[in-house]
C-alpha cells in the first residue's frame, strides 16, 4: 500500500539499477558515468595501505561516493554490516579493521556481485566476512546484531528510504553506529524528474 505514494516504483527502480550495476561487476574497467576502483579509493581518502593489500578483483568493481570509515575507524572484534556491498570493497576494508574476531556481513541483490565478493573472500581465505542476497528494505540480519552499519552510494538508489533506514535502525543494537555515505541534493527537483527512473541511476 505504501508503495503506491512513493516517487517510483521500487521493482523497476531495482531492475534499473542491476542494469548499471550488472555491468560494473562483469566489466569493471568499462567506461562509466561515475570513477571505480583504485583511483576513485585514492581519489575518497581510504588508507593506502589498506587497498593496496587488497586484490584487484576486490577493489577494480568499487563504485562508491565517498569514505564511510573517515568518520571512525572500526574497532577489533566489532560486529558490521556493509549495506549494498557490491564487489566487496567496503566490506574487505571493514574486515581488515575488526580483524579476525570481529565479523562483517555485507548484503547486495546482485548476484554478479555476491557471486565475486564471495569468490574474493574466499581466496582471501577471510572466515570472519560473508556476503548474503538482499535489499536494503529487508535486510536478511537478526534484530540488533550489529555494531555498526556502513552504507557508500546506495541509500539514493533506493525508492522507499524511510524503509530503508528503519531496516537499519533494526539491525543495529542500541547504541550502534550508522556510518555512510551518500548523495544527496539540497535544490528543489521537477516531479517529472523525480519519477524518470532513468535520471535515479543517472
Amino acid at each position: 500500500m505504501r508503495e503506491e505514494t512513493l516517487a517510483v516504483d521500487p521493482v523497476t527502480l531495482r531492475e534499473e539499477v542491476k542494469k548499471k550495476y550488472r555491468d560494473v561487476a562483469c566489466n569493471p574497467h568499462g567506461e562509466y558515468h561515475f570513477h571505480t576502483g583504485r583511483p576513485l579509493a585514492t581519489r575518497l581518502g581510504y588508507d593506502p595501505g589498506m587497498v593496496d593489500a587488497l586484490p584487484d578483483a576486490a577493489v577494480e568493481s568499487f563504485a562508491g561516493v565517498a569514505n564511510p570509515f573517515s568518520f571512525r575507524r572500526l574497532e577489533p572484534g566489532e560486529r558490521v554490516v556493509d549495506a549494498g556491498s557490491g564487489g566487496g570493497f567496503d566490506t574487505f576494508i571493514a574486515g581488515q579493521q575488526v580483524g579476525p574476531e570481529g565479523r562483517v556481513i555485507g548484503v547486495d541483490m546482485l548476484e554478479e556481485m555476491l557471486e565475486k565478493s564471495r569468490n574474493t573472500a574466499k581466496a582471501m581465505g577471510l572466515d570472519h566476512v560473508e556476503f548474503r542476497e538482499g535489499i536494503l528494505e529487508e535486510l536478511p540480519v537478526d534484530d540488533a546484531w550489529a555494531d555498526v552499519v556502513i552504507s557508500n552510494g546506495v541509500i539514493n538508489l533506493c525508492a522507499d528510504k524511510k524503509r530503508v533506514f528503519d531496516e537499519l535502525w533494526r539491525v543495529l543494537r542500541p547504541g550502534g553506529m550508522l556510518q555512510f555515505g551518500d548523495i544527496a541534493n539540497s535544490k528543489p527537483v521537477p516531479e517529472s524528474a523525480i519519477r524518470n527512473v532513468d535520471l535515479w541511476t543517472a
